[in-house]
């Protein structure tokens, strides 16, 4: 677990208050989130639920720096970064955020475990030993220690996923957030992939920001946020 996490359980790594969003052009133009306020915790795990179209995977596409919303503001841990410039988002995207989405987008032609030191290498807080050693160590945690030399497409789709949330935990971020990360699974391997991601997420002290359309996970999460025509319900 990071120091930060050890000495904050609870605290809040995540915040966005009155943020809009709107996407299209002229008449088509839609206003999809209408003031958005949320926060996420520090070993938390919050399920964001709703209709399709309502905003969701918006507001998670601008919780992770990857969009810039209208109006509003997002901190992470407690720096302001909604109206930073490019360079500042990509540096806080690499040091404080994982992703996990519904297609666990792996570079097919690495293995497993250069797959997951990829991150590390973007960031390039680690020398190379410590890199390989933090990559095999994650994924042993998530029962992938026999293949970390595979191909991605010598890997199951459960098994991609799994490379997948190591990846997202490679640099220890303050949050993950997951779109749909057991979308494209069946049943046991999605119930695997919420238990190895909320558990693991859980004993770094990482908050935890889900959207899903499976009400049975969403019944597992810490809190459940419902969402509804760009607003929460």
């Amino acid at each position: 677990m990071s120091s930060a996490a050890k000495q904050n359980p609870g605290a809040v790594a995540l915040r966005c208050t009155g943020l809009h969003r709107s996407l299209g052009q002229g008449e088509g133009r839609v206003h999809v989130l209408k003031g958005v306020t949320f926060e996420a915790r520090r070993g938390e795990v919050c399920a964001i639920v709703g209709p399709s179209g309502c905003g969701k995977s918006t507001l998670l596409y601008l919780l992770g720096l990857l969009d810039q919303p209208d109006d509003g503001q997002i901190e992470i841990n407690g720096a302001l970064m909604s109206n930073s410039d490019d360079l500042a988002r990509t540096r806080a995207r690499g040091e404080h955020i994982g992703f996990v989405f519904q297609f666990h987008f792996l570079m097919l032609e690495f293995t497993a475990l250069e797959n997951v030191m990829m991150p590390m290498r973007k960031l390039g807080r680690l020398a190379p030993e410590a890199m390989q050693a933090r990559a095999h160590a994650l994924l042993d945690s998530v029962g992938l220690g026999s293949k970390t030399h595979r191909l991605g497409t010598q890997l199951s789709g459960g098994e991609q996923q799994r490379v997948a949330v190591a990846r997202a935990l490679a640099n220890q971020p303050a949050i993950l957030l997951a779109d749909e990360p057991t979308g494209n699974l069946d049943g046991k391997n999605s119930g695997l992939v919420f238990d190895l991601l909320t558990h693991l997420a859980k004993e770094q002290g990482q908050a935890v920001v889900l959207v899903t359309h499976n009400p049975e996970i969403a019944q597992r999460c810490d809190f459940t946020r419902p969402m509804r025509d760009g607003v929460f319900v």
